[in-house]
């Protein structure tokens, strides 16, 4: 099997992060695979065992974002490739989806995984994206992947319930939390990974005009969450107690 991992770098959410003029502060955040990405790496190396072949991870980035595709290849992916964006000002999740279907679009592939979601956008919109594009099926938030005779046999959560998919191959399939347990870098894997290649491309390579993947959205502004204020501990009798929820409810909290 050929697949293809559409991989992204995001913040570290376990780190502080800091925000400066509407801005996260890049210079001291701190930087992973995102983590649902992760989940997509993890699926695609068991079908690479399963079945045989080869995985390939791809990213959109800037020149740091080598670091992360080490780590992928370290886990076990085959090659990695890099598809800078420095030329681009501004990205957002249509000028990403299109530039990763330029690019596999000249690929031969029989499954693309990406993650459901990203831990700084959440939007979950790439990899539906790409497969709109590439016009293949798609089938997200995946929990169980079964392959047989080129035929997928999917489980995907549907909040809090299950459905089962069955789709011929290609396809293009969103990871949940719940597919499986990601590995992690083991020594032989981090030694390997300095020898596996990883192929940089720029836009011109693919023959894309900055102009189509301008990006149609745009970052206003950028925030953290208010303070939580304390909560306040009711005393007295359970009737006394009710009436004041009542009252704070109504005064405070303003939602009867």
């Amino acid at each position: 099997m050929n697949i293809f991992v559409l991989m992204k770098r995001t913040f570290d959410t376990e780190e502080k992060i800091l925000i400066n003029n509407g801005k996260i502060e890049e210079s001291g955040a701190e930087f992973i695979i995102n983590p649902y990405d992760e989940y997509a790496i993890e699926e695609a190396i068991i079908l690479r065992e399963q079945h045989g072949g080869e995985v390939t991870v791809v990213t959109v980035g800037e020149e740091e974002t080598e670091k992360e595709l080490r780590t992928a290849l370290a886990m076990g992916v085959d090659k990695a490739v890099l598809i800078k964006s420095d030329e681009l000002d501004v990205i957002d999740q249509f000028t990403v989806s299109m530039i990763l279907a330029a690019y596999l679009k000249n690929q031969e592939y029989d499954m693309i995984i990406g993650g459901n979601v990203t831990v700084d956008g959440g939007s979950g919109q790439v990899g539906p994206s790409v497969a709109e594009i590439l016009d293949i099926p798609q089938v997200t938030t995946i929990t169980n992947l079964e392959i047989n005779d080129m035929k997928a046999t999917i489980v995907r959560d549907v909040e809090g319930n299950e459905e089962i998919v069955e789709v011929s191959l290609p396809v293009l399939v969103t990871a949940q939390q719940g597919l499986n347990e990601p590995r992690y870098p083991s020594l032989p894997g981090i030694m390997k990974a300095k020898k596996k290649p990883l192929v940089k491309l720029e836009l011109d390579d693919l023959n894309l005009d900055v102009d189509d993947i301008e990006a149609k959205s745009e970052t206003v502004e950028v925030f953290l969450p208010s303070a939580k204020q304390a909560g306040k501990v009711l005393e007295g009798e359970n009737q006394t107690q009710v009436k004041e929820l009542i009252s704070l409810l109504i005064s405070e909290a303003k939602v009867i």
